[in-house]
């Protein structure tokens, strides 16, 4: 229920948000009724916990509900959101602007911050990577990865394994019927564990999960290896 869609070509194609374009202008208001917005969010936010000296990216930050949080929470930290879909950006600075925050915004996908030339304290993504192809579920968290200074940290919040019978019905009748099964059906068998064991070298455990009307939604932190 998000807005990335990696893929090698160019232009790289994306998924508009709840997956149509004409559905954008809903979006907030389906995240809040549909996947207790305010317990997850509030969980990623403690885990974050952004400082003022930190530079933080949030990757696939779609209409800049966590990019905001986290600036009112650390005014003097630089803030930055990336996204692919210049409608979301647009309404991401309009609710920054409202919000009288300022952050930067920026439009690429997350294979794309590796080469932005600069290093980030913290990089966050919250429900972005079950909707992307697998390929692109790997080079983007590994491009997240790169991009941390040493010592950064990297925050995912996303569906990942399901873990009841409930949860994976709730999952499939909800996100995968919206979101199609190709992309949502790894993130389902563990494919974000995979890949952020296979980016720390140790085994991803979820720091929480908190179950919702659409699934789990796992919340994860990693500081990779050499980096320390």
């Amino acid at each position: 229920m998000s807005r990335a869609r990696e893929s090698s070509s160019a232009p790289k194609p994306f998924t508009p948000a709840l997956g149509y374009s004409r559905l954008t202008g809903v979006y907030d208001l389906a995240i809040r009724l549909l996947t207790r917005e305010s317990a997850w969010r509030s969980a990623l936010l403690d885990q974050v916990a952004p400082q003022s000296c930190e530079t933080i990216i949030d990757v696939g930050c779609g209409t800049g509900s966590f990019a905001i949080l986290m600036k009112q929470k650390a005014p003097c930290a630089r803030i930055i959101g990336l996204d692919p879909d210049p409608e979301v950006l647009g309404r991401a600075a309009a609710k920054a602007t409202k919000a009288g925050v300022d952050i930067e915004w920026r439009q690429g996908f997350a294979s794309d911050v590796a080469n932005f030339g600069e290093r980030f304290d913290k990089a966050v993504s919250s429900l972005v990577f079950h909707q992307v192809p697998i390929a692109g579920k790997q080079s983007g968290l590994a491009a997240m990865a790169a991009a941390l200074r040493p010592g950064g940290e990297l925050h995912i919040a996303d569906y990942a394994r399901q873990p009841s019978v409930a949860m994976r019905a709730l999952f499939r009748l909800t996100v995968q019927r919206l979101d199609g099964v190709a992309d949502t059906q790894p993130n389902v068998d563990g494919a974000i564990e995979a890949i952020l064991a296979g980016l720390s070298r140790s085994p991803a455990t979820p720091q929480c999960m908190i179950q919702t009307p659409t699934g789990a939604i796992s919340l994860f932190r990693i500081i990779t290896p050499g980096l320390v």
